[in-house]
């Protein structure tokens, strides 16, 4: 029998592509993003899959607007197994002191705020379910890496895996579990525009466009690594990783002779 699962932030991008992967696999899905609607082409792309998902508007810098998301996915699916903490906001490539206060509020809010209200009320609901699993999207920053120009967003997501593990940890022997999906690099409109819709100055950068076309890869082919692991995984505590050490040096000792080109 297939799961019931909810992902925020899943309109587009990692989150469009894990929910595609889940259908596939059996699950039931809410999907959600900030729109009133989902996408014709988004419809049209899952039409063959009609009554095993559902759209549910969603903030999640509003904690009433993701208890909403739980509260209906709940009542759609009689319970909810996995909860996916995926939206995500990213800031302008500046330094830290010219990023604009809007800017700075929304990638805190977004990242950080609405992955700790989002958690709360799945791990409420789960407890009271006695079973169910908490997963939340790390990015740059999360291995304490710095990237200059991208501190603000790094910090969000070095917050974001230390609130996760704590989690995981407060969660223990309880029939709940929390987890981290590790994506690596991948070509979203994340990496391609900034947070107005704009291209993003950081393609235009030869030697970032080069690490990039070494070690990214498209949404749907980390999805299609990650589902399998979430659902398989019983694991408290557990980083399901795509682009590990070992994968990421395997590609640059075979750059010489790779022609991988997702950024021109």
């Amino acid at each position: 029998m297939g799961k019931n699962v909810v992902i925020t932030g899943s309109t587009r991008g990692i989150g469009f592509a894990m929910a595609c992967e889940f259908l596939k696999a059996g699950c039931n899905v809410s999907i959600s993003g900030r729109q009133q609607t989902l996408a014709d082409d988004k419809h049209e792309i899952l039409k063959a899959l009609a009554g095993k998902y559902i759209y549910i508007p969603c903030n999640v810098q509003d904690k009433k607007s993701l208890q909403e998301l739980w509260d209906l996915s709940a009542e759609k699916w009689g319970k909810v197994d996995i909860w996916i903490n995926n939206a995500g906001q990213n800031a302008p490539y500046k330094f830290a002191w010219e990023t604009e206060e809007n800017y700075t509020y929304n990638v805190i809010q977004t990242n950080i705020t609405g992955t700790i209200f989002g958690s709360q009320i799945a791990a409420v609901g789960m407890l009271k379910q006695k079973h169910g699993a908490i997963y939340s999207m790390e990015g740059l920053g999360s291995n304490d890496m710095i990237q200059l120009k991208t501190i603000l967003y790094g910090t969000t997501k070095r917050a974001l895996t230390y609130f996760m593990n704590g989690l995981a940890k407060e969660l223990e022997g309880s029939g709940v579990i929390a987890g981290r999906l590790s994506p690596g690099m991948m070509l979203t409109d994340f990496i391609t525009k900034d947070p107005d819709g704009n291209a993003s100055e950081v393609i235009t950068q030869e030697n970032f466009k080069r690490i990039f076309n070494i070690l990214a890869d498209r949404p749907e082919t980390v999805a299609a690594f990650f589902v399998p692991q979430i659902l398989a995984n019983t694991k408290n505590g557990k980083q399901i990783a795509w682009l590990t050490k070992r994968k990421a040096l395997s590609r640059f000792l075979a750059a010489p002779f790779s022609k991988r080109k997702l950024l021109q």
